[in-house]
Parts: C-alpha cells; structure tokens; sequence
C-alpha cells in the first residue's frame, strides 16, 4: 500500500470513528491548506454545504460523501505537487519511528476506557466523569523523544487509524510536557495514561480538564510489563 493510500485509510477511519465528524473533515482539509470554496468547487456542491458539514448543522456525511471528500483533498494535492502525500510518506520511513513509537495496535474489539486503566493499573486523576469510553487502539510513545523530535504533524502518525485510542506515555517526569503536547495539536486521544512517576501533577490535570480527556497514572513496574500487559488485550 502507497502512501497515497496509506492516507486516505488514516483519514477515513478517523472521520468515520470520530464523535464530530465535520470537525475532523475542516481539521484534515486546512491540513491540506485547502480553502471550503476550493473543496466545494472541486465536489461541484454550494461552499454552504461544506461549512454546514464543518459546522455540524448538517446530518453527518456518510460514507460514500466521505470518501469523495478524501478523494478530492488528495487530488488537489496531487494537482500542486502532492506536498502533503509526500509528507506522510516521508513521515512513515522515518528512521526515529520505530525508538520514539514503542508500540502501535488497532484492536479488533474495542475496550472499555475504565477496563484499560485496570488492566495497567491506572489510577483515574483527571476527567474521570469520561471514562465511559470505548478504545479501539493504543499508541505508546517515549514522552521525552516524542515531544523532543516529533512536529505536531509528526505526532498525528501516533494516531494510527483513529482517535479513539490511548495513548500510553512512558518515561514521564510530571505529565505536562506530554498533556501540552496534546493541547497543540489537532488530534486529541480518548484517554492519556501516564508512566514512570507517581506525582499527580495540578498542570497537567488542569490541561486535561481543558481538554476534556481523561488523564490516568498507571502504577506498573516497567515499560516492558506495560507492553506485555497490553498485548494481552484481544
């Protein structure tokens, strides 16, 4: 699979998976820095009909209008040098992925958020009232080198397939630099858990209530008990 290809799957699973899927079609579109009126122009609808998606007072698009609008954002693309194609692909070879990205997994089955936060013994310190999530992915990442080496655009990659995931930090000192992290950038996880310190920081707990995403510490020993707990998960 190219990596054209590679990401339209990323940006379908995600508009389809995500609780606001006109808010996901405007950030991928300014992504591309393609205007409404050059995407409306393009699916030859009223530039109304784009922002009325974006903006939510339109019945979310189905599958088939999804797809159309994928296909159209990669086309203009194409049409101007294919910058953004080429910078997913170049994304995905990099040769920091496979020290900062420690594992990446979509799930067959979704997990509860709360049953997640069990099974790595993870205290709940922010958001708990939306815990009540389902998970059909996790990501965990090495939170200095994340932060240190990855772009906002680069950290999208953590993403996988989509937004309904954790995201599992390890070698945290407080838990802000990852928190400020997910604050500036456009995709936003359904639950951070935290790994390699006990301090439940106030920023980081107020940058997650900010957020509205749950914020969790898990207690296990090591980075390894962490992904062979997670591996466990059917």
């Amino acid at each position: 699979m190219g990596s054209k290809q590679k990401l339209a799957k990323l940006m379908a699973g995600e508009i389809v998976l995500s609780e606001q899927p006109g808010s996901t079609i405007r950030k991928w579109r300014e992504q591309f820095k393609i205007s409404q009126k050059e995407l409306a122009e393009n699916l030859k609808v009223s530039s109304s009909v784009i922002s009325d998606y974006e903006g939510g007072r339109r019945k979310s698009p189905g599958i088939n209008v999804i797809h159309r609008i994928i296909d159209t954002l990669i086309a203009v693309d194409e049409e101007r040098g294919s910058p953004m194609i080429t910078r997913f692909g170049s994304l995905l070879t990099g040769e920091s992925w496979g020290e900062i990205v420690h594992d990446i997994r979509e799930l067959m089955t979704p997990i509860n958020a709360m049953d997640f936060c069990d099974k790595l013994k993870a205290d709940v310190i922010a958001c708990e009232e939306l815990i009540d999530r389902e998970l059909y992915g996790y990501t965990v990442v090495d939170s200095l080198k994340a932060i240190l080496e990855f772009s906002p655009l680069e950290l999208a990659r953590i993403y996988g397939s989509t937004t309904q995931r954790a995201v599992v930090f390890s070698r945290v000192s407080t838990g802000r630099s990852p928190m400020v992290a997910i604050r500036v950038t456009n995709l936003k996880p359904s639950i951070v858990v935290i790994h390699g310190t006990d301090i439940e920081d106030p920023v980081a707990v107020k940058l997650a209530e900010v957020e509205r995403i749950p914020l969790a510490i898990s207690r296990l020993g090591s980075l390894d008990e962490i992904l062979q707990t997670l591996r466990t998960i059917e």
